[in-house]
């Protein structure tokens, strides 16, 4: 009788730290939607992560966390096919970060490229603590806990994920030992030459501690060559250099999202902590409001609706679900109108004046000068 082997499983969070936008739309969200249909989904709300850029004043964090369970459901998440929790009502984050704060070296925090990109994004605010340099361990105890196959990220959260690997594998090396095993590879390697002792103990250490990828292939192909070496000691030994036996804490997998950056108002990632956001739900006037020192993109409406019959009006209100991927070319003028159903074919894209929302009309069709901030595209 076979079995059907479970679903692979699949973690990621999301910080409350106000009204979702874009970025976290198309850059996780509608991409948890398409995962519970095919995988074991744990989705979290990191309300501890959110004090790591913002400790002073919490008073708003419970109604974040409230708005946040909302606009997940909304856009589709099922309570019946993922587990949503919130990340401050599982202690055992909080327990696993402190064990690895312990064996995790001070430089593989400092080197997180986020790290120092955010101190100087954020010059404003005081993230000399320990919380806002641990949080990618803190983010890493997260993922571990669970044991997840996979972990859906955009492209700045590849170097986390592979952090998050550096620690499991620190992790293991260190308690991940059995008496009776050790006894079994130590005799394993009493019947190989000298010389093929030291090396498969280069490879284990390399793949252990520096995390090199290619180690237990080059281990195996050694002892294929090796004089002495049986089927059950090769056997024995691949695992200990791979670690596969006692893997206490299997290393997870980045799993890209369709769209890994979404770029915000000024060019820079989408990002509430930037000011750069469209939120989900706002409303057109504030959206314009926004939008208005860097230029607008709204030229595409300006005498003639599209195929679909939109307004000003109504591709104000379609500009909050526009993705911000969106690419407009004045030397292509049959683009599709932001509301997603039309076409305006005789209406080319002109250039606009960063610093005003007016047209410029003696400013040719493609200035290499001006710049539409809104897209960050000229």
């Amino acid at each position: 009788m076979t079995t059907t082997p479970p679903p692979a499983r699949v973690l990621s969070g999301m910080r409350p730290t106000g009204q979702l936008h874009l970025g976290n739309y198309h850059g996780a969200l509608k991409n948890w939607v398409a995962l519970q249909q095919r995988y074991d989904c744990f989705f979290f709300i990191a309300d501890w992560h959110a004090l790591t850029t913002g400790y002073e004043d919490t008073s708003a964090l419970q109604q974040h966390i409230g708005a946040m369970v909302v606009d997940w459901l909304a856009a589709g998440l099922d309570p019946q096919r993922a587990a949503i929790f919130v990340q401050s009502g599982v202690t055992a984050h909080a327990e696993l970060h402190l064990l690895l704060s312990m064996i995790t070296p001070l430089p593989w925090l400092e080197r997180v490229p986020t790290y120092k990109d955010q101190q100087a994004q954020l010059q404003d605010r005081d993230l000399a603590t320990y919380g806002f340099l641990g949080y990618p361990l803190l983010q890493s105890a997260d993922i571990l806990v669970y044991r997840p196959t996979w972990v859906p990220v955009g492209e700045d959260q590849v170097a986390h994920v592979e952090m998050t690997r550096e620690v499991a594998r620190r992790f293991n090396h260190f308690y991940g030992k059995d008496a009776q095993f050790a006894g079994q590879v130590k005799q394993a390697l009493g019947r190989l030459d000298p010389a093929v002792r030291g090396q498969l103990g280069e490879l284990r250490k390399a793949h252990g501690q520096s995390g090199d990828a290619e180690a237990p292939g080059k281990a195996r192909a050694l002892l294929e060559e090796a004089a002495g070496s049986t089927p059950a000691d090769r056997k024995l030994l691949s695992d200990w250099i791979a670690g596969d036996v006692h893997q206490l804490l299997p290393a997870p997998e980045v799993l890209l999202t369709p769209t890994p950056k979404v770029p915000g108002l000024d060019g820079r990632k989408m990002s509430k902590s930037y000011g750069n956001t469209i939120g989900l739900t706002e409303d057109p006037e504030s959206i314009a409001k926004k939008s208005a020192p860097y230029g607008t993109c709204t030229s595409f409406i300006r005498t003639s609706p599209c195929a679909s019959g939109c307004s000003r009006a109504a591709a104000a209100r379609a500009s909050a679900a526009w993705s911000a991927r969106s690419r407009w070319s004045s030397a292509s003028p049959a683009k599709r109108c932001r509301c997603g159903s039309g076409r305006h074919p005789t209406l080319p894209i002109r250039a606009w004046s960063a610093k005003s929302s007016q047209r410029e009309p003696s400013a040719p069709t493609r200035s290499p000068a001006k710049r539409c901030r809104l897209c960050a595209r000229r």
